[in-house]
Formats: structure tokens, C-alpha cells, sequence
């Protein structure tokens, strides 16, 4: 333990007493966002990135600590362990050393050595290795013997030399460069399957493709590997194998006698046959590992990203899922998201009914008394957003376009059906396009995160790590918002600290039956949750217009009394304190410091009661595109138009211009310098202007670039 402490104290660059509290807090069942938010004391304020980055880093030291506890057993039972061994055994830093260290005790198949083990040659294989032995031919004559099926001195030598390869094969110190020389030095190699070069016309540029393999960019390796997987190109990541067999021989022949050229031939054969196909698993394992990393780092930022999008707030609003043929949908929804209305008009081909549209899309507005329109991005949105850009209103609509991405997922889901059984797929589409105006956040929960379109290679992945990520991120977004005890969904619930689905479901049921939460103390009658999980969440959980003032603020319950002795200190009123700038601006935080409630958590206390259930999300900023590119034809090299960011890669972003096509913005057109990191330039959702680079309307490819504007 002390030595994680110590690795991740100078990879972090923290100190080690905020590493051990947060492993200590971990442990005893504390969540992250809890953590983060309401232990600063403890763990210096350490970021939920970094907390993050302890609980992997502890996880993977328990798997190590209990592998290294399976080997010791195992060599105890066998009666292979010494002491030199156990010590060596405790002291291995990673998976790859300790099993490293385990390979020559461990229990073996019938391998070509182990088979010419048992055929008597180990003997000949010692005086070889040893090269002790003048005249090998001679000396293996003496184990030919039918019985043990050694029928010659060359099966015997063979033998001997099987024996040998697994020897050298198992030296950990052997292993442990040619790892090494496999990291740094490896080439990846692609090229075609020859029977499937004629129908592959998607993995063309790695048809005949080398590079360094560490240098190998997560997006490439994961396009790679998925094409090696379809059958269309065969890989290999392998160094010099003649430069690692001249190295070997160097470190382990002694002379030039027969003996040592049967050893020399051994270790060729090592190399070639047993230690080259391992390295070349496990640094394969490894690239795939990375690349794996890095895409779900990218997927999980910009998921956070989108879950993060700003709300419209609590205003009613008419939501349309485009469409053609099949007709607009129409939704009403009142503030809290509720259906009050639901209707289709044909504004477009073929029916083209236009003026009944506008007139049926104006008597909704005044009926419902709508305040904002939301429209699907879908197919037919450019042309309804246009549509409702020449209405004449009676009164400021707002009209915004949003992403449909995943609509059709929740409408088919079975919470939809819970939510909206009586209704089609196509109305619950156009509820959950009009929701997530409202509060994206709230909406987008619902729906797997994979089906957001925001991701890349999201079905190449690791899907355990993609799935632990993404919910990780969720929760985080969800608890660093805060949400409203008495409206939220079983499903946003289920996301905040310290819940889980099955408590959400008893905090629904409860509501349900006794009514609105009224304070959140009365969280504690909710069946099943316990102290732990009031802790936990409490702090969380919003509650407007309620008894206690401060159940609507991130102020967590313990630190109430820290607030009325405040209130009391200061002769105000706990709702003349709560909001009061100019008198909460006053105040020294470091003056308030006590035992305890310490200073991280002075300071947020008074950043909450100023703006009290404060969201950190933002304001909704309109945005349109230009009304003269309506088609891919209608772009030219060099015009500048405006775009907003709709997908962020490792190798760019993608941004929708108000065509049918994305158009890529590639990380060389993002900035001046070299650009390492696409998603330190762009976020998602930002409004930019771009300039087309280039255009191909045929193969329907569109650059972009935001230099030179």
C-alpha cells in the first residue's frame, strides 16, 4: 500500500496523507461526488478526476495483492517457495513482473519441453546450456533409448535444445527487456488479406501500413483492429526479431563450440516460437488497452458535456419531431414536462399542406400558451426550422433546434411505454425532443448513453470499461447539478449519490403515497434507506418551497447547525442571510474555521447560501445557420459560415452546418500550433464560425478549419 501511495502521490502530484484518506474513505462505501464534494478537509480537494484516478489505481493494487496471495498459496502447496522467492514474489510492482516471476513454477501443459523432460534429456539440456560438453553428438547418444521413444542423437539433441527455449523463455529477467524492447521499438505492420482486397472499401489506407506502434493514435489502432476482426487486414506488432536474438545470445553464450551453437539455436528458437508470440499478445493487449482508453475518455468527456448542455428551465414548450411523408409531430408540453397535446401536420412534400400548418403550429402557441419551440434535427429539420422562422407570432418565441439523437431509443423503451403507453413511438419521440429543451439533463438519463451519437468505436471498446465509465460520468453530472427531490424520475434518482435504482424506486413509491417531501430529513421514513445512503445523498437532493430553507441549496444537512450559529452570530434571520451578497461578500472564511467544519467547507457553505441551488449549467444562447446554404452543392471553398460542435473525436470534431452532412473539422484546423487534444479547443454544443476547407460533394465530405478567419 505504501508504495501506491507513494506512485500516486508523484503521478498526481499530491500529497500522500490526501491519497491514504481518500483510499480510507473509499473503502468505508463513501461515493465519489460525496467525496469530492463534502470531504475537502480530508482530502485536500482533490478533483473527482483525480479521486477517480486513486479508486482505479486501488482497485488495480487489490487484484495485484490478491494474485500475488493466489501464487504464494499455490507455491507453498507445491513446495516450490523460499524465501528469495516470497520476497520477490511481494516485491513486484505489476501483473506482467509477478507473473513473470511466477512462469517457471507454474503448473504446464504437455509442451514440447515438458514432453522431452520427460523423455530423460533434461541432463543433456544442463550440459548444453552449461556448454560443458565437448562433443554434443556423442554425449546425446548416450539418451537415445526406444523406451522413452529417443530413437536417435538428433531427437535427443532437438529435445534438449525444446528444453532449453522454455528455460530461456522463462528467465524473468529475459522477459522483462524484450517487453521493454517491444514497447519502445515495435513496428505495427497492416496489411490486406489478398482474397479480400477486391470488396474491402473501408480499409484502404492500412492496406499496406507501418508505424511505431507506441506512437499509434487510439482512432487508428481501433480502426485497425476492428478491420483485422472483419477479415480485411492482418496486423503484426513485433520488433527487430534478429536484433533481440543477437542481444540474447550475447547475454547468455559463453564460446564457439558445437555446444554453443545448439544453444545459440535454442534461443532462435525462444525467441521465434515462445517469447516474440507473447510479447506481441501482450503488447497488443496493451495498444488495444490504450486505444480502448482514450476513445472512452473521449466518449465520457463529451458526454459530460452534453449531459451538462444548458436547460430552457421550466417553460412550456411545443416540440416537433420532423418529418416528411409520415407528417411533423406535434407535442405540448406544460413547464414540468408533461404532455397536455399531441397532433401531426404535412407541411412538406408531398402533401405540402404549408398555410394549415403555420395555422394549426399559431393556434398551439396561443392555446398552450407555448413559450419556446423545440425541433428535431432529424430528417425534415433544416426544412421546419425554416418553416417556423417565417411564422408571425403574437408574442417572443424562442425556437431552438435539438438533437434527436436516441429519441427513437427512449420511444421504444420500456419506460416509455411506462410513461406514455396509450401513446405511438412517434409521440414519445417528439416528448422526449421537447424534454431535453427543458432539461437535458433530466431527459437524457433515460437513455443509454451509446445511443447519444457523441461517442466513437463505442461497439469496438472494452464494454465493461465503457459502461463503468459512462455511468461514472452520468452520476457526476447528475450529483453535481442536484436534483429536485419532488419531481425527479426513478431514473435520475437512481444516479445520485448514494441511491441506486432500488432506493429511487422506494423514494417514487414513498412520494407517491404519502405526498411531496416536505424537509429531507423525512428522506429518512423512505423504507430501506439507511443512515449510509441519507449521508451519501442527502446533500444531493433539492427541495423547493420547503420547511427547511436550506434543503433547497447544496448545504448538507451536517453542516446546518454550522449555518443557523452563523445566522444567530449575525443577528439575521436565516432567509434574510440566504441570498444576502453583501453580507455573506463580508465575511472572512478563515475566521469561521472550526473544529468541525474546516475551510473548503467555509468556503463553499458561503458560496452556496449567496446563490443558493445555483445552476451551474448556464443560460441557453439561440443559434441559427445561414439561410443560404441549403444543400452540399451551395458550399465553396473559403466561404465562412456558422456551425455548432455535434461530435468530438480523437482526431477532431465533427460540426453540423445545417446540411444532411457533418462536416469534420480535423485537429490541424483548430489552432496555429499543434493541437494534442481536440476537446482543449472545441466542447460540444459550441456555437462557432468555420470556414470551408474542402469540398467533395460526390463522395459527400465536407473540412472545415478555424484558421484564417
Amino acid at each position: 500500500m505504501s508504495f501506491l501511495i507513494k506512485s500516486l502521490s508523484s503521478e498526481l502530484n499530491v500529497e500522500s496523507w490526501q491519497i491514504s484518506n481518500t483510499i480510507d474513505l473509499l473503502e468505508s462505501g463513501a461515493t465519489i461526488p460525496f467525496i469530492a464534494r463534502y470531504r475537502k478537509e480530508k482530502t485536500g480537494a482533490l478533483t473527482d478526476e483525480q479521486i477517480i484516478e486513486i479508486d482505479k489505481k486501488n482497485t488495480a493494487h487489490k487484484n495485484l495483492v490478491a494474485r500475488k496471495e493466489s501464487i504464494l498459496h499455490s507455491m507453498r502447496e507445491s513446495n516450490q517457495l523460499t524465501p528469495a522467492l516470497e520476497e520477490a514474489i511481494q516485491q513486484a510492482s505489476t501483473l506482467n513482473i509477478l507473473e513473470d516471476i511466477y512462469l517457471p513454477y507454474k503448473p504446464k501443459r504437455q509442451t514440447r519441453g515438458v514432453k522431452a523432460i520427460s523423455k530423460g534429456l533434461e541432463p543433456l539440456a544442463r550440459m548444453i546450456m552449461s556448454e560443458n560438453v565437448s562433443e554434443v553428438e556423442v554425449a546425446a547418444q548416450r539418451f537415445v533409448n526406444s523406451k522413452n521413444e529417443v530413437f536417435s542423437a538428433e531427437e535427443a539433441i532437438s529435445g534438449a535444445r525444446d528444453i532449453i527455449a522454455e528455460w530461456v523463455s522463462e528467465k524473468d529477467w529475459v522477459r522483462q527487456n524484450i517487453r521493454r524492447t517491444f514497447e519502445q521499438e515495435a513496428i505495427l505492420t497492416s496489411k490486406v488479406v489478398a482474397a479480400k482486397a477486391a470488396e474491402d472499401d473501408k480499409y484502404q489506407s492500412w492496406h499496406d501500413w507501418q508505424e511505431l506502434a507506441i506512437k499509434t493514435p487510439s482512432h487508428r489502432a481501433l480502426a485497425m483492429f476492428r478491420g483485422e476482426k472483419e477479415g480485411f487486414l492482418k496486423l503484426k506488432v513485433v520488433p527487430d526479431k534478429q536484433k533481440v536474438i543477437e542481444w540474447l545470445d550475447s547475454k547468455l553464450v559463453k564460446g564457439q563450440s558445437e555446444a554453443s551453437r545448439q544453444k545459440s539455436l535454442a534461443i532462435a528458437d525462444s525467441v521465434g516460437r515462445l517469447i516474440f508470440p507473447s510479447m506481441e499478445n501482450e503488447l497488443r493487449a496493451l495498444i488495444r488497452q490504450n486505444a480502448d482508453e482514450t476513445a472512452v475518455k473521449v466518449f465520457s468527456a463529451n458526454l459530460k458535456q452534453l449531459l451538462l448542455m444548458p436547460p430552457l428551465g421550466q417553460k412550456n414548450v411545443l416540440a416537433i419531431d420532423p418529418g416528411f411523408r409520415t407528417g411533423c409531430k406535434l407535442v405540448c408540453l406544460d413547464k414540468n414536462g408533461n404532455l397536455v397535446h399531441n397532433s401531426t401536420i404535412y407541411p412538406h412534400a408531398p402533401q405540402n399542406e404549408k398555410a394549415m400548418s403555420i395555422k394549426k403550429i399559431k393556434s398551439l402557441v396561443s392555446a398552450y400558451d407555448i413559450e419556446a419551440i423545440a425541433i428535431g434535427n432529424g430528417t425534415a429539420g433544416r426544412e421546419t426550422a425554416q418553416l417556423i422562422e417565417h411564422i408571425r407570432f403574437d408574442q417572443d418565441i424562442v425556437a431552438l433546434m435539438v438533437s434527436e439523437n436516441g429519441a427513437s431509443v427512449y420511444s421504444a423503451s420500456a419506460l416509455a411505454r411506462e410513461e406514455f403507453g396509450q401513446y405511438d413511438v412517434t409521440v414519445r419521440g417528439a416528448v422526449s425532443i421537447g424534454r431535453r429543451l427543458i432539461d437535458p439533463l433530466a431527459e437524457l438519463v433515460k437513455i443509454d448513453p451509446k445511443a447519444l451519437g457523441v461517442g466513437q468505436y463505442q461497439h469496438d471498446v472494452d464494454q465493461k470499461l465503457l459502461k463503468d465509465t459512462l455511468t461514472s460520468t452520468v452520476e457526476l453530472c447528475v450529483n453535481q447539478v442536484g436534483v429536485e427531490l419532488n419531481t425527479a424520475s426513478k431514473e435520475l434518482l437512481t444516479y445520485v449519490s448514494g441511491l441506486g435504482p432500488k432506493l429511487a424506486a422506494q423514494i417514487i413509491e414513498y412520494r407517491n403515497q404519502h405526498g411531496d417531501f416536505v424537509h429531507r430529513e423525512a428522506l429518512k421514513k423512505v423504507p430501506g434507506l439507511g443512515p449510509k445512503a441519507f449521508q451519501q445523498a442527502a446533500g444531493f437532493l433539492r427541495i423547493k418551497n420547503g420547511d427547511q430553507i436550506l434543503d433547497s441549496s447544496a448545504v448538507h444537512p451536517e453542516n446546518y447547525g454550522f449555518v443557523h450559529h452563523l445566522s444567530k452570530q449575525l443577528k439575521l434571520p436565516l432567509p434574510e442571510l440566504v441570498g444576502n451578497k453583501k453580507v455573506l461578500r463580508s465575511l472572512v472564511p478563515e475566521s469561521l474555521v472550526t473544529e468541525e467544519t474546516g475551510l473548503f467547507t467555509v468556503k463553499d457553505i458561503l458560496s452556496e447560501l449567496e446563490k443558493p441551488g445555483r445552476d451551474p449549467r448556464g443560460e441557453i444562447v439561440p443559434f441559427s445557420f445561414d439561410p443560404n446554404v441549403k444543400h452540399i452543392s451551395h458550399l465553396k471553398v473559403g466561404m465562412v459560415l456558422p456551425g455548432i460542435v455535434t461530435n468530438i473525436t480523437a482526431f477532431g470534431a465533427f460540426v453540423d452546418i445545417g446540411l444532411h452532412e457533418s462536416a469534420l473539422l480535423h485537429k490541424s484546423e483548430m489552432a496555429p500550433e499543434f493541437v494534442k487534444n481536440p476537446s482543449d479547443h472545441v466542447v460540444l454544443n459550441q456555437q462557432l464560425m468555420v470556414r470551408v476547407k474542402e469540398v467533395d460533394v460526390e463522395k459527400k465530405r465536407i473540412s472545415l478549419s478555424l484558421l484564417n478567419i
